[in-house]
């Protein structure tokens, strides 16, 4: 089983740098976020700075894209809302279970935004174009659901095999290092 853990742990660069790279796309739409709203802001009150019409519908699409990309990204940290006020009365190989089971759900939910939400992006983004861009379909206002899916997926995959190495290591009574709870403190 060793052997099984020491493989899939090869991959861990993989996580590392898909975590990165999402980190950093949400960085980019929050600069844009903040020069396009500034931007706006600015062309109300200073006469020779242009407002663009399409800021508003641009920020709004963009802070949608950052807030499921980073709800994506707490998955990897263990960040999310969870319910730990029993967590000390519990054994540890019950809480494990039980942090299996829960990511266990939100992997399925992953899974129905990713194709779902492509469904409603092809189907019901591409018949309607943005008010203020005429030529820029809606597809992209949809789409952050299924971009965020494929995220999940990704992050869930690898706390789902922590838990599950976790479980290993607390059944075998393997003397190594413990592996590391992501939900502590």
């Amino acid at each position: 089983m060793n052997s099984f853990f020491t493989a899939v742990d090869k991959l861990r660069p993989f996580y590392d740098a898909a975590y990165k790279v999402t980190l950093f796309v949400c960085k980019l739409m929050l600069v844009a976020d903040i020069l396009i709203t500034s931007l706006s802001v600015l062309g109300r009150y200073i006469p020779f700075i242009p407002d663009p019409a399409w800021s508003e519908e641009v920020v709004l699409t963009l802070m949608a894209y950052m807030a499921v990309l980073s709800a994506a990204l707490a998955i990897r940290r263990g960040a999310h809302i969870r319910m730990t006020a029993f967590d000390v009365y519990l054994p540890k190989k019950v809480i494990n279970i039980l942090d299996l089971l829960a990511d266990a759900f939100v992997l399925v939910l992953a899974f129905v935004m990713l194709t779902v939400g492509w469904k409603y992006a092809v189907a019901i983004g591409s018949k309607g174009t943005y008010v203020s861009i005429p030529g820029f379909s809606r597809f992209w206002m949809y789409f952050p659901i299924p971009v965020a899916g494929f995220a999940m997926i990704i992050f869930e995959l690898e706390a789902i095999y922590n838990h599950i190495k976790e479980l290993c290591a607390v059944e075998e009574g393997a003397q190594d290092a413990p592996v590391e709870n992501k939900y502590s403190a």
